[in-house]
């Protein structure tokens, strides 16, 4: 059963979400990413299948669709 780890809901609804992630110091944005989001608070959570595939998506040989700017600030 799903419970949320941010709001502690137990509603959910399977989307596809785009998320970035922080891979060894480098921020990547994966598009279309299936999620069970949190019909509550929107927190996504993806499976482990999801997760495994992204891992080799982005450490692996697959082109990036694009690359993009990307301004960071840091919270003081």
């Amino acid at each position: 059963m799903f419970r949320c780890h941010v709001c502690g809901k137990t509603e959910s609804r399977e989307d596809h979400v785009h998320e970035v992630f922080d891979i060894e110091g480098r921020a990547v944005r994966v598009e279309n990413v299936p999620a069970t989001v949190c019909s509550h608070c929107g927190e996504p959570v993806f499976s482990r299948d999801t997760t495994e595939k992204v891992r080799r998506m982005v450490h692996g040989n697959a082109t990036p669709l694009k690359s993009v700017q990307m301004d960071v600030f840091a919270f003081s």
